[in-house]
């Protein structure tokens, strides 16, 4: 069984795509699970783990309006990532990530396991919210899972 990491390089490969990750949350695990296939070299150039609003805004051009108005954990938010990602890295396809792994930080309007997920792909973006249970590593991992999902999903499309 070829897991979905291993399908999206190939993919990529195939269509002579790259693709890059800007991560909050997830703190390079995702970008890690993609490095982790053979050849991802072809189709990796570089990722961007933005763990503070200043390196989202400095690093990705996530604008300062933005996190003032609906914060770091927002679909804005992980849509101007993937989109601020892409265009810095230069690759057809990206991934975001922004969430609250926990175990605190959350709210009651932004509990912890939120996490919102951006897939830039060929300059269309699709932005999915979830709310994962357990504990921090289980969200981060969770995340990844459901970005790699959305950028096959993408892809797909």
């Amino acid at each position: 069984m070829v897991s979905i990491e291993e399908w999206l390089v190939k993919e990529l490969t195939k269509r002579n795509a790259s693709i890059t990750t800007a991560e909050s949350c997830t703190g390079g695990l995702l970008s890690g699970k993609i490095v982790n296939v053979g050849g991802a070299s072809e189709v990796f150039n570089q990722s961007f783990v933005t763990y503070s609003d200043d390196a989202k805004n400095r690093l990705l051009g996530v604008k300062q309006k933005t996190l003032d108005r609906v914060g770091a954990v927002s679909e804005e938010t992980a849509e101007e990532m993937a989109a601020g990602a892409a265009e810095a890295a230069r690759a057809q396809v990206a991934l975001s990530t922004t969430g609250i792994a926990g175990p605190g930080g959350g709210t009651k309007e932004k509990p912890v396991g939120l996490v919102y997920i951006g897939c830039y792909y060929f300059g269309s973006i699709v932005v999915e919210k979830h709310i994962f249970k357990g504990n921090r590593m289980e969200i981060r991992n969770a995340s990844v899972e459901s970005a790699l999902a959305l950028a096959k999903k993408c892809l797909e499309e």
